[in-house]
């Protein structure tokens, strides 16, 4: 088993639920609390490419009207990321945190590396006329009056996981949030055997997560999640035509048995994520890249 990512900004799993398009998908990294699940692009489920490579998944992806219909599947277990035991990392993540609810762009930019890469699926896109901070602020829409490039950064200092980025010269770089552990072929045969695109699958984020009957976070439970795969529906009918401005509180899954219910919606974590990269210096830990978008 190995990790399993998509380089996409902050998830398509959830904007597909929310009748989001493609666009919408790609509009920033984390969640308010964790940032959303990645890594890297390329081979079956390898990273921020797609399982089975580009092409090889049903193309019913986020933005097209048609998904295919619920039915049982055969559960694809997941080893859960763990969390980084190095402390300075810890410690490095509590003063991002405290720069970002600040927002302290002094202070941040003795944070960033001084070569910032941001790594797409054609390569890096960094300018390389720019200055790591201003690449950063780039990637991350810091600039934005919404205050969103702050808020991914307060969610990536909450984020405790890491994962090797093993992609060119960047030796030494780490990115979170890790990905969950599956087997890439047994994934490949649930896309088959489901008809369904990489994009609508996620896993929950802990054992036995409760699905209820309909969104209300009240409704009474019908079922519980194991550590496996699940399928995420996009919404239907007039909740989908509302054009969101922001994730779902509830998302509609499948479980393996076949049944349609709602989870809430940070019990579940997208594969299709965005990761904010670092590196650890003799000075210490510092942000050395990102790795999302085209």
């Amino acid at each position: 088993m190995r990790g399993s990512r998509y380089v996409l900004v902050f998830s398509a799993a959830i904007a597909l639920a929310a009748g989001l398009g493609p666009l919408a998908a790609q509009s920033q990294l984390p969640r308010p609390t964790q940032l959303p699940p990645a890594g890297g692009p390329g081979s079956p489920g390898g990273g921020p490419g797609s399982p089975g490579g580009p092409g090889s998944a049903p193309q019913n992806g986020p933005g097209q009207a048609q998904a295919a219909p619920p039915k049982p599947y055969k559960p694809v277990p997941i080893k859960l990321p763990q969390a980084s035991s190095d402390p300075s990392f810890e410690a490095f993540r509590k003063e991002l945190g405290e720069i970002a609810g600040r927002k302290d762009k002094a202070a941040l930019g003795k944070l960033v590396a001084a070569h910032f890469f941001i790594m797409g699926e054609q390569g890096d896109k960094a300018d390389k006329k720019k200055s790591a901070m201003q690449n950063l602020a780039a990637a991350i829409d810091l600039e934005e009056a919404d205050g969103a490039g702050w808020d991914t950064l307060t969610a990536a200092s909450q984020e405790p996981t890491l994962e090797p980025f093993d992609q060119g010269q960047h030796q030494g770089v780490m990115c979170a949030p890790a990905s969950a552990g599956f087997d890439d072929k047994a994934f490949e045969q649930l896309l088959k055997t489901t008809g369904t695109d990489p994009f609508e699958w996620g896993y929950p984020n802990a054992p036995q997560v409760e699905v209820r009957g309909s969104d209300a976070a009240s409704a009474p439970v019908i079922d519980k999640l194991g550590t496996a795969l699940v399928r995420i529906l996009p919404e239907t009918g007039d909740d989908s035509q509302a054009a969101p401005t922001s994730p779902p509180t509830m998302l509609r899954i499948v479980t393996p048995a076949g049944k349609t219910g709602y989870v809430a919606a940070d019990a579940v974590q997208p594969l299709a994520v965005d990761q904010l990269c670092y590196v650890k210096e003799a000075g210490g830990w510092k942000i050395a890249g990102y790795v999302g978008g085209e």
